[in-house]
């Protein structure tokens, strides 16, 4: 099945031509990618994907959705060992308008920039059946209240996993099992890069779950209030990472001041070679 096709498909849209009436298809439709780096990523924007991960049958085992940003392609440089989480994602987004900006200068394959912040509020907002109960995976209990004030579902099944849980076999198997036990149309794995890939990967692995795990961070306390985002403006201008190192220097100054800056000698290596990685 061509690109094409599958993308109208991925919208709930009839392609052009096609034969009206034809059967639905069975599961979630292929999506047009570009690969950089080493990864598959969708070309979708946020509404797009948002309609792609919608649309997949009720009851379907799990997959997940990842949202790379230049941190993680950079620890994915170092680490190669995580590759395998992310390529057997059932979706790559590409989570970072700063890397796409630099490959479209350097003549390389740029995704759309789908941030995982706005993939997820655009699900909770346009996707989620009123009173509809979500499972999640990290956020701090106290924001609860606020995230189904603000979006209508229904008390989430939650579970908080202690830190490291993803180093310790039986606190993994744990967090593997609530999501077993919760099961839900949309899994959301807010407990960071990469232990949300490590679990995403090991719910996937049980052959028991159903639903799409979305690896989203910080995305959930965005939606409840409980950290601020960048406005408007700064995320256009792709410079929403300033404003979060300024909202928590201690935290995240060394991220985006020394760990992420390796990502440009990435994309000059990957432009110089002329191929994909």
């Amino acid at each position: 099945m061509n690109n094409v096709s599958t993308l109208y498909e991925a919208l709930g849209q009839e392609a052009p031509g096609a034969v009206s009436g034809a059967m639905p298809v069975a599961v979630a439709p292929e999506v047009p990618t570009r690969r950089l780096l080493g990864l598959d990523f969708a070309d979708l924007a946020v509404t797009q994907a948002a309609s792609w991960i919608a649309r997949r049958p009720q009851g379907a085992s799990f997959g997940y959705v990842v949202t790379p940003n230049a941190d993680h392609l950079v620890r994915l440089s170092r680490v190669p060992a995580l590759l395998p989480l992310y390529r057997a994602a059932s979706m790559c987004l590409l989570d970072s308008r700063v890397v796409a900006r630099v490959s479209r200068i350097l003549g390389l394959p740029a995704p759309c920039v789908t941030p995982g912040s706005d993939l997820t509020e655009h699900l909770l907002r346009e996707h989620l059946v009123a009173g509809e109960r979500v499972t999640i995976i990290g956020l701090r209990r106290q924001h609860l209240a606020a995230l189904v004030a603000r979006t209508g579902m229904a008390a989430p099944a939650h579970y908080d996993p202690p830190i490291g849980f993803d180093q310790d076999p039986v606190e993994l198997e744990r967090a593997v099992r609530f999501v077993i036990d919760n099961p839900a149309r949309y899994v959301f794995l807010a407990v960071g890069s990469p232990r949300q890939e490590r679990l995403a990967d090991a719910i996937a692995a049980s052959g028991r779950a159903t639903g799409t795990g979305l690896c989203i961070g910080a995305s959930l306390d965005f939606v409840a209030g409980a950290m601020p985002r960048a406005p408007g403006f700064m995320q256009r201008m792709g410079i929403e990472w300033l404003h979060r190192m300024l909202s928590d220097p201690r935290r995240l100054a060394r991220r985006y001041l020394l760990d992420n800056p390796p990502i440009f000698w990435l994309l000059w290596r990957e432009r110089r070679r002329g191929r994909s990685i």
